[in-house]
């Protein structure tokens, strides 16, 4: 595949144009910059074209144009790409930000949601039915990205990752053709959308299966940087029913008011409780969190879900500039646990962090091998997750990441979570799919051997089982 040097021949850019309702942004237009710009500022790209997509027959003419020009194809949904996979450099930027309508059956407990809406959509949507499904923990994160890597959330032990609660999706595929898929229509794709990434072509839809949840006890509660805390994380965790979870953070104190101001910026643990259970339950839960550590301050309350997942969104906003690593654990050991303190005690900036999310329960009652999300067996997904202000300050960070990462690795498993790998993990493809990449590649072969969707974790067609 090619990367432009000189403009596009009128002719075939004349029938794009003639093909797309929506709006196709080229170098020098007055929203050019806005249009290839990312949420992670380390990824300063400049795509040949965007094209803002209006619906799925946009989506077909753009790949059709980006196989047949021999072009970079760039798929972008919410924008968060960690690694920087929503842009490029010379190609054509795939965006469908402006595909973010959604349907809600309230009676079937279903929501049909275009590719192009974020979690926040989603939530704002089903809330309103008292209904919701696992979704992301920064409200603007993509539907798209986060459910075809697996999709991690508060909901995972209760109702399984995102991508457990898919029940069909529309996909374009490299030729072009738009095919619904599900466990009888597809079902090659159907797999492997659940977990393989955008290996296989563009998610213009999801359906999600939607579950009963209403107002949760949620919130954040702070204690010491101290390893007798991660070890009460850990059996709290174990301890609790389903209906529990909670994100464990090491980070820097934020300075919000619940938090005492001489533990601000200083090295602490977080814990982001999600309790869909009873609210009579409530007191019991608090009585739990008091015994996982020294409580530095608390703002634990009864919310509406939705409220969970943007507890992190003021923190991290657009245009800062993220690095990071991602391990999967089958348990969360003591040798773990002083890695995380020694490097936790390092954390470079109020928006860095270091995120645990549980992802035990309903995560390990689906098979190793039923969709393509590869670590079933993992108690922990882990991400080493440092955010900054510039891009000298993040690139001074990266040292810390890969001698964290590098200490971490003998107590975890080979692979990591994908969503969390950055631009240099290539190497790390095969571990990260381990018993499923064969048939990952295989799919690949089978339907897009030209390797059209290459911008991202990506499985080549051409790879030996």
């Amino acid at each position: 595949m090619t990367t432009l040097t000189t403009p596009l021949d009128d002719a075939p850019l004349g029938r794009l144009r003639g093909a797309v309702r929506g709006d196709i942004v080229e170098r020098g237009d007055p929203d050019y910059d806005e249009a290839r710009r990312v949420y992670n500022a380390m990824h300063d790209k400049y795509p040949a074209l965007v094209v803002r997509a209006a619906d799925a027959s946009d989506a077909m003419a753009t790949v059709d144009f980006a196989r047949e020009q021999d072009l970079l194809l760039a798929v972008r949904g919410g924008n968060h790409s960690f690694s920087g996979q929503g842009s490029c450099d010379g190609g054509i930027v795939l965006d469908l930000g402006r595909m973010r309508g959604i349907r809600v059956d309230p009676e079937a407990r279903t929501a049909v949601v275009q590719g192009g809406c974020t979690w926040a959509d989603v939530n704002h949507a089903t809330h309103a039915y008292g209904l919701a499904t696992t979704g992301g923990v920064v409200s603007s994160t993509g539907v798209g990205g986060l459910t075809t890597g697996g999709g991690m959330g508060h909901l995972a032990r209760r109702h399984g990752l995102a991508c457990d609660n898919v029940l069909a999706a529309d996909l374009v595929t490299a030729d072009g053709r738009a095919v619904t898929c599900d466990e009888e229509r597809h079902p090659d794709l159907f797999w492997a959308i659940r977990g393989g990434g955008g290996n296989v072509g563009v998610v213009t839809a999801f359906e999600y299966r939607l579950h009963p949840v209403d107002d949760v006890l949620g919130g954040p509660v702070f204690y010491p940087l101290d390893a007798d805390v991660l070890r009460g994380y850990r059996e709290l965790i174990a301890g609790s029913s389903e209906d529990f979870s909670a994100l464990l953070v090491i980070t820097l104190g934020p300075p919000v008011p619940f938090l005492p101001e001489r533990w601000h910026g200083r090295p602490l643990c977080g814990l982001v409780v999600c309790w869909t259970g009873r609210p009579e339950e409530d007191r019991r839960i608090r009585a739990r969190l008091d015994e996982v550590g020294p409580v530095l301050g608390s703002a634990v309350a009864r919310v509406p879900y939705p409220v969970t997942n943007t507890l992190f969104d003021e923190m991290l906003p657009a245009g800062l500039h993220h690095y990071g690593k991602g391990h999967f654990s089958p348990d969360l050991s003591d040798q773990a646990i002083d890695v995380h303190v020694s490097y936790g005690a390092m954390t470079p900036s109020l928006q860095s962090a270091t995120v645990f999310f549980p992802i035990d329960g309903a995560c390990h009652r689906v098979g190793q091998k039923e969709t393509a999300f590869a670590y079933r067996d993992a108690a922990f997904s882990v991400a080493v997750s440092p955010a900054l202000t510039t891009r000298a300050a993040c690139e001074a960070a990266v040292g810390w990441v890969r001698d964290y990462s590098a200490a971490l690795a003998p107590h975890c498993l080979q692979g990591g979570y994908v969503n969390f790998m950055d631009h240099d993990d290539a190497g790390r493809v095969r571990a990260n799919y381990r018993q499923n990449y064969a048939r990952l590649a295989a799919i690949k072969r089978r339907h897009d051997p030209g390797n059209l969707f290459r911008l991202n974790h990506n499985v080549a067609p051409d790879a030996m089982s």
